[in-house]
Order: structure tokens, then C-alpha cells, then sequence
């Protein structure tokens, strides 16, 4: 949903590679990422074929699974500027592919003719966002010391790619270059290397309608996580959350029965304050609890999460150091 580029990069991409491994294998060598002959013969239209189909199925595989995680970006910046950074990725990743060979020929004296096809150097330069505007949220710990996090199987995903072929580090690098490049403030190659709007809206208005996919109606919809993870995750922990109001609610109706009304600010402060400004009470200070210890890890995994460290150590304290029902109080106020 909200992310019919991708889901295009997912389908064409992927069929025309099944049907070339497995139906049409005399037609390969019109795909194969062929250096030597870019170089010398300036046969520049096997960039554009070389660097869109895989040859390898396990490439293909994984450099789907990766973009359908990737998808994200569309859903957060929209499919024209999603479209810009693939193509200025792409651009600059062809740039760097033969200047990477350039240099490994000159300081290690390895001839490199060709390199491993696909939509790879795009791809890798997505882990670039990724890694710098995703946050991260631990799932659970092996063996006490590893964490797990909702990034760990992109990353794994990622590994799997970069160990696949020979010269595939020559386009990992080059990706993630590229993609430096391109969310680089300094540079500004995002002015340059962009996809025009009226392109935009040929494109919209001729495949969107063809790849777009109608919102899910059997999921509730829950929270704004900055990934499906993180949504599913914030999903699972309705039930919580509505267990928790109903106590809340219950509380408030015993207080109203004995004349009086529950004392928000003994729960939660100033967070309370933040979402009503108008309201105000001043409780006696004996009525005040001692503050609670606060623990640190907890505070880092709030803060992972785009919260600030006031708001992080309030919620704590006043959940009593339950970082579940801290962050569902910070997701909701």
C-alpha cells in the first residue's frame, strides 16, 4: 500500500529474471554487466541492461526481499522523491563501478571484465537512510550479549548479498558511496539528479493505477512507527494498552463514586500538562511520590526512538521503569 514503485522494482524486475534463467537463456548475454565491452566498444545501452535484471537468482532473491523492506521510503517521502534517490543512485553508482575497477586494476593489478547484474547498486545505497533515519528497537538478546533488533535481518539480508559473487563488493561500495553522496547536505546532487515533476505525473497517471494496491481493511490501525515492524509491534501491544485505559477509566469512575476525581498529575506530570495546557493543578507536595530510579538502558532505547531524554525519564518514572507502557504513553501524547 503506498508504495506502487516499489512494488514494480519487486514484480518486473524479478519475472524478467525467472524468465531469462529458466526460459530464455540465449538471451542472457544481452544482460550481462560487461565492462570491457562499455569500455572499449561504447556499448553504454548494457549499462542500462546490466544494471537492472540479475542473472543470479540468489541475487535476485535477496535484492527483493530488500527492496520490499526499503519500502518504507516511499510510504515516508513519496514515490517522486523515492524515484529521484533511485536514480540518482543509480547514475552515481555507475560512475563509481568503473572508477572502483579503475582503481583495483591500478593498485592490485586485477582485471576486472565484468561484474555481477542487477538493480545492486541502488540497493545498497538505500542502507544509507536506512541506517541514519530508521531507528533502532531491540526484539530480544542471544546468549545475553547480542541483541536483536528490528534491523538485524536487513542487515543480514544485506551480508548474504554482499557475499554472493566475487566483484560484488565493487558495487556494495559503489552504492553505498553513491548514496552518501546523494543524502549529502553539502553536495546538493539531489537538486541535480532528480526526476522531473511532469515525468512524475506521466508515470503516475500510466503505471500507478496498474501497481498501486487498494489499504489493508483487516488490520486496525494503530500509531504512526517509522517501520511496518514498529507498527505491527505497536499493534500487538493494543490489547495492553486497552487494559491499561480500562484501569485508568475504572479508577476515575471509584473516584467520581467517592466525590472526587482521579489526580492526573500524580501519573504523569508534566507530559500531562504538554497534552492539556489548559488544565492545571498544584497538589500539595506531601501528596508527591519519591521520584523513581530511572534506568538508563531504558532511557537510550526511548531516545533511539525520537523521543527526548526530559519526556523519556518522565514517562519512566511514572510507568515505574516499564518501558512498554512508557512508549505507549509517549506514542499516544
Amino acid at each position: 500500500d503506498k508504495a506502487p514503485l516499489s512494488k514494480s522494482l519487486l514484480l518486473v524486475p524479478s519475472a524478467i529474471s525467472i524468465l531469462l534463467t529458466l526460459l530464455f537463456q540465449h538471451y542472457q548475454k544481452f544482460f550481462a554487466y560487461n565492462l570491457q565491452a562499455v569500455k572499449e566498444d561504447f556499448q553504454i545501452w548494457r549499462l542500462v541492461c546490466g544494471r537492472t535484471i540479475c542473472l543470479d537468482l540468489k541475487d535476485t532473491f535477496c535484492s527483493t526481499l530488500l527492496i520490499y523492506n526499503f519500502r518504507i521510503f516511499e510510504r515516508r517521502y513519496g514515490s517522486r522523491k523515492f524515484s529521484s534517490f533511485l536514480l540518482g543512485a543509480w547514475m552515481l553508482s555507475a560512475f563509481f563501478d568503473l572508477l572502483l575497477v579503475e582503481i583495483t586494476q591500478y593498485v592490485f593489478g586485477i582485471t576486472i571484465n565484468s561484474l555481477p547484474s542487477g538493480f545492486l547498486g541502488p540497493v545498497f545505497a538505500l542502507f544509507v537512510p536506512f541506517y541514519s533515519s530508521i531507528p533502532r528497537v531491540q526484539v530480544t538478546q542471544v546468549l545475553g550479549h547480542f541483541s536483536i533488533t528490528n534491523k538485524s535481518l536487513v542487515y543480514i539480508l544485506g551480508l548474504q548479498l554482499l557475499t554472493s559473487g566475487s566483484y560484488i563488493w565493487i558495487l556494495a561500495l559503489s552504492g553505498l558511496i553513491s548514496g552518501m553522496c546523494y543524502n549529502s547536505s553539502m553536495l546538493k546532487v539531489h537538486r541535480i539528479l532528480c526526476v522531473p515533476r511532469w515525468v512524475a505525473k506521466i508515470f503516475s497517471w500510466t503505471l500507478e493505477p496498474v501497481f498501486s494496491s487498494a489499504e489493508p481493511t483487516n488490520e486496525v490501525r494503530v500509531g504512526m512507527g517509522a517501520t511496518v515492524d514498529i507498527q505491527r509491534q505497536q499493534r500487538m501491544e493494543l490489547l495492553d494498552r486497552q487494559i491499561m485505559m480500562s484501569q485508568v477509566a475504572q479508577m476515575r469512575r471509584q473516584r467520581q463514586q467517592q466525590g472526587g476525581m482521579i489526580n492526573w498529575n500524580r501519573l504523569f506530570p508534566p507530559l500531562r500538562h504538554r497534552h492539556n495546557a489548559n488544565y492545571q493543578d498544584h497538589p500539595s507536595e506531601q501528596g508527591i511520590p519519591p521520584p523513581t530510579e530511572v534506568s538508563e538502558e531504558q532511557v537510550a532505547r526511548l531516545m533511539e526512538m525520537g523521543f527526548s531524554r526530559g519526556d523519556a525519564l518522565e514517562a519512566l518514572r511514572a510507568s515505574n521503569n516499564d518501558l512498554n507502557v512508557a512508549t505507549n504513553f509517549l506514542l499516544q501524547h
